[in-house]
């Protein structure tokens, strides 16, 4: 049974927003009081596809680590 989903669409807004910030993966695990993991950071920055909650438990730990607070739309190029 094969899909037809694509699993990779390269480095993320996300990346370039955390090296604006001076913000590294462990400052996103840190701060967040939802359980994300650097893996699920790495992924993230990368592009690898994440589920709806993942991305919103990344957008949370991104939003207290920064002055300013944005949206799903802003920190990935894909739905």
């Amino acid at each position: 049974m094969e899909t037809d989903k694509q699993l990779d669409f390269g480095e993320q807004p996300l990346a370039g927003i955390m090296v604006e910030n001076g913000l590294k993966g462990h400052d996103l695990v840190a701060h967040s009081t939802e359980h994300i993991t650097f893996k699920m950071v790495s992924r993230a920055c990368k592009g690898r596809r994440l589920t709806p909650n993942v991305k919103l438990k990344i957008l949370n730990a991104l939003n207290k680590c920064s002055s300013r607070q944005y949206t799903v739309k802003e920190l990935f190029n894909y739905r």
